[in-house]
C-alpha cells in the first residue's frame, strides 16, 4: 500500500496538528549529533573510547550514571542513531515486569530480522532484583544493547550480575558556561528553538539562568522557555525583572534519599572533623537549602560532638543538645541559626576520638573473651548467702584508701587482667585528663607489682 503523501502548503489538512511545535523547548533542542552535546568533554572527547565506539556503531551495553539533565537520555538516543538501531525506552518508575517482557520479546523478533535494539531504561535503580535479572540473557545474546540510566551509585543500587555485563560511564553535571552555550543555541535556532521570536537577552542573563539550573541543561531550557513567554509582553526583551519572576524558586539539586544526600552529610561531617568551620557551615547551608530535615542535621551534629570532639571539649555535647532543642522550639528559619552556630563551634573546638576508640576496643574485648565472671571483690552481696559464698570479699572501699583510690584493686575479670582502652589526646581538656591518668596508671602498675599481682 503506498504511503500517504504529506499535504502541500497550498492545500493544508485543516485537521492535522503540528505536534513538533507543542513539544517543550528542551525536547526540540535535543542534540542530534555528538558534536551538539554540551558538557561531558571527558567522556566524549575526540578519540575517547566511548566516542570511537559510538561513531563506529559498535556500541556496548552500559550504565550511564549522572545527575538529572546531564544528557543520559540524549546520549542513548545518539547511540541508537549512530548504530542504526531501533530505540526503545522504558521507565523503571512506570513499567512493571510484564511490560519489560513484552519489550524484550519485540526486541528478540527484531534481532531475528537482523536489526538491533537500543533499550533505554530510565531510573534503572528503581527496578528490583527480579526485574533487573530479566535483562541478563538478552544482554548476553546481544538481543539488546542495554543502556541503564541512574542518578544513584550503581555499586549500591544495581545487581552485580547486571553490572558485570555492562560498562559504567560516569556523566558529570554540566557547567554554567556550557549550559549558556546551549541556551544561546536555542535562541539562534529558528527551526527548533526560539530563533523566530526575535528575543533580546544579554549573556549575563543567560549565565544567571544557567547557574540557576544547577548543572541541568533540561531545566535551563525550560527556564528560558518560560522567560521567553514572559518577554512577549515586554517587547521581546528578557529583562532582570523577567528573571526575578522566572528564577523565584532556585533550590539546588538535592536528593533526600540518594547519593547526593550521603555525599553532602559526609562532607559536613569531615569538615567538622578537619576543624574547618567555613567548609562546615557551607555544607550545612547547602543541605538546608536543598530541603534536608534540620532535625536530622541536629542529630548528626550531636553524634559529631560525641564521636569527634568527645572529652576534649565536653561542652560540645551540651551545646549540640541545646541547639537541637532551640531548633525544635523556633523552627525554620530562626532555628537554623542555632544549627549554624553549633556547626561552627564543633568545627572550631578541640577534637578527640579517644572515647570513641576506647568504647570500640572494649566492645572488641567483650566479643573476644565472651562472658567472663565478675571478680568476687566486685560482686554485689545483698544477702547473707551471697556473703557466705564470698561475694564482695576483698573489696576495698576507695574513699577509705590513701588518696581516695585503692590502687592495687583490679576492675577486670581475673582471666583478662588489666586493660587500657582510653588514650586521651593532648588537645583540649584531655591534656589534663591524660596527665592525671598517666600518673594514676603508673601508680596502679607499681601497686600491683608490689602486691604481687603482676601486669
Amino acid at each position: 500500500m503506498p504511503r500517504a503523501s504529506r499535504p502541500s502548503p497550498d492545500s493544508p489538512d485543516l485537521l492535522s496538528v503540528d505536534t513538533s511545535a507543542l513539544r517543550p523547548l528542551a525536547e526540540r533542542m535535543r542534540p542530534r549529533t555528538l558534536d551538539e552535546m554540551v558538557g561531558q568533554r571527558r567522556l566524549l572527547a575526540p578519540g575517547s573510547a566511548l566516542r570511537r565506539a559510538v561513531e563506529s556503531g559498535h556500541v556496548h551495553s552500559m550504565i550511564l550514571w549522572g545527575p538529572p539533565g546531564c544528557g543520559k537520555t540524549t546520549l542513548s538516543l545518539l547511540l541508537a542513531r549512530y548504530a542504526d538501531a531501533e530505540f526503545k525506552a522504558i521507565s523503571a518508575v512506570l513499567s512493571g515486569l510484564p511490560e519489560v517482557r513484552q519489550v524484550l520479546a519485540e526486541a528478540a523478533q527484531r534481532f531475528a530480522g537482523g536489526r538491533r535494539t537500543v533499550l533505554f531504561v530510565d531510573e534503572v535503580h528503581r527496578f528490583n532484583k527480579a526485574q533487573q535479572d530479566a535483562f541478563l540473557p538478552h544482554i548476553e545474546r546481544g538481543t539488546i544493547i542495554f543502556v541503564g540510566a541512574t542518578t544513584e551509585n550503581p555499586s549500591f543500587e544495581l545487581n552485580s550480575a547486571l553490572l558485570s555485563r555492562c560498562r559504567v560511564h560516569v556523566m558529570e553535571a554540566v557547567s554554567p558556561d556550557d549550559i549558556r552555550q546551549a541556551l544561546r543555541a536555542a535562541l539562534d535556532d529558528a527551526e527548533h528553538g526560539l530563533g523566530g521570536l526575535g528575543l533580546q537577552v544579554e549573556d549575563a542573563a543567560l549565565l544567571e539562568i544557567a547557574s540557576a539550573a544547577d548543572g541541568d541543561v533540561r531545566r535551563a531550557l525550560t527556564l528560558l522557555e518560560i522567560a521567553a513567554e514572559l518577554a512577549a509582553d515586554e517587547g521581546g526583551r528578557i529583562t532582570p525583572q523577567t528573571l526575578v519572576q522566572v528564577l523565584a524558586d532556585r533550590t539546588r539539586r538535592f536528593d533526600k534519599g540518594g547519593e547526593q544526600f550521603y555525599d553532602q552529610i559526609s562532607a559536613l561531617h569531615k569538615s567538622v572533623r578537619s576543624s574547618n568551620p567555613d567548609g562546615a557551615v557551607y555544607w550545612l547551608a547547602r543541605m538546608l537549602d536543598g530541603g534536608c530535615d534540620p532535625a536530622y542535621l541536629a542529630r548528626r551534629m550531636t553524634r559529631m560532638a560525641v564521636e569527634d570532639i568527645g572529652l576534649a571539649d565536653p561542652r560540645a555535647l551540651q551545646m549540640a543538645i541545646d541547639a537541637w532543642d532551640t531548633y525544635e522550639r523556633l523552627g525554620s528559619p530562626e532555628g537554623d541559626l542555632a544549627l549554624a552556630q553549633l556547626v561552627i563551634y564543633l568545627a572550631s573546638t578541640a577534637k578527640s576520638n579517644a572515647g570513641y576508640m576506647a568504647f570500640n576496643a572494649a566492645k572488641a574485648d567483650v566479643r573476644e573473651h565472651g562472658t567472663q565472671d565478675v571478680p568476687m571483690h566486685l560482686r554485689n552481696a545483698p544477702t547473707k548467702l551471697m556473703k557466705a559464698l564470698g561475694y564482695g570479699t576483698g573489696y576495698q572501699y576507695d574513699h577509705d584508701a590513701d588518696g581516695g583510690i585503692a590502687l592495687d584493686q583490679t576492675a577486670f575479670p581475673d582471666a583478662m587482667g588489666e586493660r587500657v582502652y582510653y588514650q586521651p589526646v593532648e588537645r583540649g581538656l584531655e591534656i589534663k585528663l591524660k596527665e592525671k591518668l598517666d600518673r594514676l596508671r603508673e601508680a596502679r602498675r607499681q601497686a600491683r607489682q608490689h602486691a604481687g599481682g603482676g601486669e
